[in-house]
């Protein structure tokens, strides 16, 4: 798996999906929140599958 995420794509990602993830404890507390878990581990993972079956990379070109 090459990286396909830039680091701003990562770090959006992870803040989203924190934050969505917190909607299962505070404020609402709804299960909707546990779908916070993709863009979070995406972004820690640095990896997104969607971005390889579309072919596109935020990651800056390596030389």
């Amino acid at each position: 798996m090459n990286k396909n995420e830039g680091f701003i794509d990562r770090t959006l990602r992870i803040i989203l999906g924190l934050l969505l993830l917190a909607m299962v404890f505070i404020g609402p507390q709804t299960f909707w929140g546990y779908v916070g878990l993709i863009p979070l581990v995406t972004g820690l993972v640095g990896f997104c599958p969607l971005y390889k079956i579309f072919g596109f990379s935020s990651c800056p070109l390596k030389s």
